[in-house]
């Protein structure tokens, strides 16, 4: 396998780079009668937050884990005039501006910052009381005289793992689910279009196709073996197409496509499901009676072949990834109000940084004490406020590197 800038052949390789993004102000900009809107429950307390993400980059480095941020990257990949007007003009487009004396004052505003600061408020909104020299002149600036934003915020960006998903040594860009997410995939086209580092890997999908898919349902089981979860956020239709451009290339060989029930505590596979060693799975217990498993491959033409199975989830994991034995661990350790209690904090949304050793939530207690009873190795983290996200470790962590 060549090198690359990216290498991901695992879930549980021992993890060389990893992507973050640490809350900014974006967070200060969430507001209770549009939270719903923007896919947040509560309102998390931004310096805690951050603490919090401090913390959990710091496990990653005491572990030999090399940690690149969001914002640092796209500062880099907008390297001249060019390219940075490129990305404020889609910027722009894609915020939703498209009355011309809008456009005017948006753009003087993004260029009066340094490139990392303009990316920085990009990403955090811009409140109306920002523009000094606003004035209101169409009939809908009236309508909307209450709304208190310029460009809405995107404070789900501390989930570095949804926008795109690393396979192998290239990247699916994401189509997103909702319009609240979609701006967020514009700072990953631009680092996988420009970035001295990054503008060269294989694009397994890209965000201009018709369907949506997310990273939490992207979960790379071995070399030859991806699983995809066909959830809330990730169509069908989004899973055949990612199949068929990445089966066949590389080591890929086989994609699991896991039905899981379409409830927002269950927006991905990986708040349910996820590698913790060689042949030990987290695992919601509500969850194992209701994940229908279908395998698609590849042959020598780009038509794909599709198999229902018809097993118990363990035995499917055991006969695809050759293993005499699969453990599942379960959330809450089965007990029914353990396991929804801490499934809501995602309880099942560990991170592997090598095999059996697990970054997870200090909050989750019951769950992190039966995966040390099952020989996992945890690296706790501080979680009251990040929680409020509904995202765990793996949520925010986009792993660039992996040993295999």
């Amino acid at each position: 396998m060549k090198n690359s800038a990216i290498q991901i052949y695992s879930e549980i390789g021992k993890l060389k780079k990893v992507l973050l993004h640490r809350p900014g102000y974006e967070l200060e900009n969430l507001m209770p009668e549009y939270l719903e809107r923007l896919l947040f429950d509560d309102i998390p307390y931004l310096q805690v937050a951050q603490e919090e993400h401090d913390a959990f980059a710091q496990i990653f480095r005491e572990n030999g884990t090399e940690v690149v941020y969001l914002v640092d990257l796209v500062t880099e990949a907008l390297h001249n005039d060019e390219i940075k007007e490129e990305f404020i003009n889609e910027f722009i487009i894609e915020a939703g501006i498209k009355e011309s004396k809008k456009t005017e004052i948006l753009k003087d505003f993004y260029k009066s910052f340094n490139t990392k600061d303009m990316v920085s408020k990009m990403m955090a909104g811009i409140r109306i009381s920002e523009i000094k020299n606003y004035e209101k002149r169409n009939l809908i600036d009236y309508l909307e005289s209450d709304y208190p934003f310029f460009v809405d915020p995107l404070p789900n960006l501390y989930f570095t793992r949804d926008p795109f998903a690393t396979a192998g040594s290239g990247v699916s860009l994401h189509k997103m689910h909702t319009v609240t997410r979609s701006r967020e995939t514009i700072f990953g086209k631009y680092i996988f279009k420009y970035h001295p580092e990054y503008d060269n890997v294989p694009l397994w999908y890209d965000r201009a196709e018709d369907f949506s898919i997310e990273g939490g349902d992207v979960l790379i089981l071995n070399k030859e073996t991806i699983a995809v979860g066909i959830s809330q956020r990730t169509h069908a239709s989004a899973i055949e197409k990612y199949a068929k451009n990445i089966l066949g290339k590389e080591s890929f060989k086989k994609i699991l496509a896991i039905d899981i029930p379409k409830y927002r505590a269950f927006m991905h596979l990986d708040t349910v499901f996820t590698m913790v060693d060689y042949d030990k799975f987290t695992i919601h217990p509500n969850i194992k009676k209701d994940m229908s498993v279908y395998t698609l491959t590849k042959d020598g033409s780009s038509d794909l072949s599709i198999k229902e199975e018809h097993n118990t989830i363990d035995e499917i994991l055991k006969r695809h990834l050759n293993l005499d034995k699969i453990t599942l661990i379960s959330c809450g350790g089965g007990n029914v109000i353990d396991a929804a209690r801490e499934q809501w904090n995602d309880g099942s949304n560990t991170l592997a940084i090598s095999p059996g050793n697990v970054v997870v939530y200090s909050r989750n207690y019951v769950s992190n004490k039966v995966l040390e009873e099952n020989g996992v190795k945890i690296h706790v983290m501080p979680s009251a406020e990040l929680s409020r996200g509904r995202g765990g470790p793996r949520c925010m962590s986009m792993p660039l590197v992996r040993e295999f």
